[in-house]
């Protein structure tokens, strides 16, 4: 057994460890990074990229359905579901390749294979031709998490999924359940509702998309519901009948058990922290409900051992753990200037259609924390540009407090909205207040000029509504 030593190890190349490697190298530090299955992690390979690739072929799909709207032909519309999905693939391998040329370029060392940590500052391999013990000053886990399994929903691959198989479908589905409405479920549900399927939404919740403000929960589910889905809120799937290519599913709600049957069923129900078999809890890691507990920096408390990602908690968005490698990069190299992670600066983007984006405290919660506040709101129907694009459902949404005009959050649901929250991320970042918005001149016709209303709104100076 060689022992290899660097300045710092990274274990996992999602997009926590692959940047976090690709900024301490430009920093003049000597890194690995050990990746037992995909460069890129599940976000390029399984998650991020290729459901957006899925849900733009829907999309697509579904504007070639609305082309007598904008006075144009398109007869005989159809899909080719195993091209699409071959698209989905593609996008996500070269995405992959990217990050592999990228690591090379800052002369990052990739050693694939699985790793533990058996002591402090060492790094254990079992690679295809054996293992080999790595040695260094620090150390950043960024193993990401997998889906959370239910007992008795568990996957099988045919009948039930995760979010793997989702993108990897053995069928089209015509029958559809999907259990859960965050993120991961509502994506999926839009994707192969669109393409047809018959696509029934169990929420344990109150509501669909729970973590958004409630009245773009509201609105979202009312264009779902238009759209042909059905929304099961405060239901509960307690047990899963497989037959020969059906499954019966036992659904709960207000103390009634219904049995409603389906060809496919998607679970949806959260995320697993991947903290087992790496001896963390041996070396003193504290661990809780399978996150990693770490201070603002990331650090375990454990002497030059780091922990970002969806490993480190929440918020589980690729986003954090990006900016988490980056910045425990920069504390290891030495930098003076270094900026933890505030979770209600970081926004959350869903791309169901309509799209669904929020940053900062929801009304909701502005309340309970016991902000006085002004609230602003601008529908897609008052904006000439959504009209234009024949997208005239929506909303944005913005909180501010009454006492100092901070923006407390933002929360937005139509077309493009996924790209319009940034200017609110970027405002919130530089302590912009309300006059600061609505000064600011937003070019026109833009999806844009909603946001500016919208603050207008919340001080009674709204024009165009």
């Amino acid at each position: 057994m060689s022992a290899k030593s660097f300045d710092l190890i990274v274990i996992g190349a999602g997009p926590g460890g692959y940047v976090a490697a690709i900024r301490g190298a430009q920093l003049g530090l000597n890194v690995a990074v050990v990746e037992r299955e995909h460069v890129g992690g599940i976000c390029l390979n399984w998650g991020c990229i290729p459901t957006k690739a899925l849900l733009r072929s829907s999309e697509v799909f579904h504007l070639m359905h609305r082309a007598k709207e904008f006075g144009l032909k398109a007869e005989g519309v159809d899909f080719d579901f195993e091209a699409v999905v071959t698209r989905s693939r593609d996008v996500a391998k070269q995405l992959a390749g990217g990050v592999g040329h990228l690591l090379k370029k800052n002369k990052v060392t990739v050693i694939m294979g699985e790793a533990t940590l058996p002591a402090k500052g060492k790094v254990a391999v079992k690679t295809e031709k054996g293992s080999e013990e790595l040695t260094a000053k620090s150390i950043v886990v960024a193993t990401g998490a997998r889906a959370r399994e239910l007992p008795g929903l568990e996957a099988d691959g045919d009948l039930v999924w995760t979010y793997k198989h989702a993108l990897q479908p053995p069928r089209m589905p015509k029958k559809l359940l999907v259990i859960g409405s965050g993120a991961i479920g509502i994506e999926f549900a839009s994707f192969y509702n669109t393409l047809g399927a018959d696509t029934t939404v169990v929420e344990v919740m109150d509501r669909v998309l729970p973590v958004e403000d409630a009245e773009i929960s509201a609105f979202a589910k009312k264009q779902f519901t238009k759209q042909g889905m059905k929304i099961m809120e405060k239901a509960m799937v307690k047990q899963l009948d497989r037959g020969k290519g059906k499954v019966t599913a036992h659904v709960e709600t207000g103390g009634k058990v219904e049995k409603l049957e389906f060809d496919s069923v998607i679970s949806a129900v959260g995320i697993v922290g991947n903290v087992e078999g790496l001896g963390l809890e041996e070396l003193g890691v504290k661990i809780d409900r399978s996150h990693v507990i770490t201070d603002e920096f990331c650090r375990t408390g454990v002497d030059g051992l780091f922990a970002i990602g969806d490993i480190a908690g929440a918020p589980w968005l690729a986003h954090k753990a990006s900016h988490e490698g980056v910045m425990v990069a920069e504390l290891i190299a030495g930098k003076n200037k270094v900026h933890p992670i505030k979770p209600e600066s970081i926004a959350g983007c869903t791309y169901c259609h309509p799209q669904v984006a929020s940053v900062g405290f929801t009304e909701a919660k502005a309340k309970e924390k016991g902000y006085e506040i002004k609230v602003g709101r601008f529908p897609f129907i008052g904006n000439g540009k959504a009209i234009a694009l024949g997208e005239p459902e929506g909303m944005i949404k913005t909180v501010f407090d009454a006492k100092t005009g901070e923006l407390l959050g933002a929360h937005m649901v139509g077309a493009e909205v996924t790209e319009l929250i940034q200017g609110y991320v970027v405002g919130r970042q530089l302590e912009t207040t309300e006059e600061d918005l609505m000064e600011t001149v937003f070019p026109h016709p833009t999806l844009s000029e909603m946001m500016h209303e919208s603050v207008l709104d919340a001080y009674g100076k709204a024009l165009h509504f």
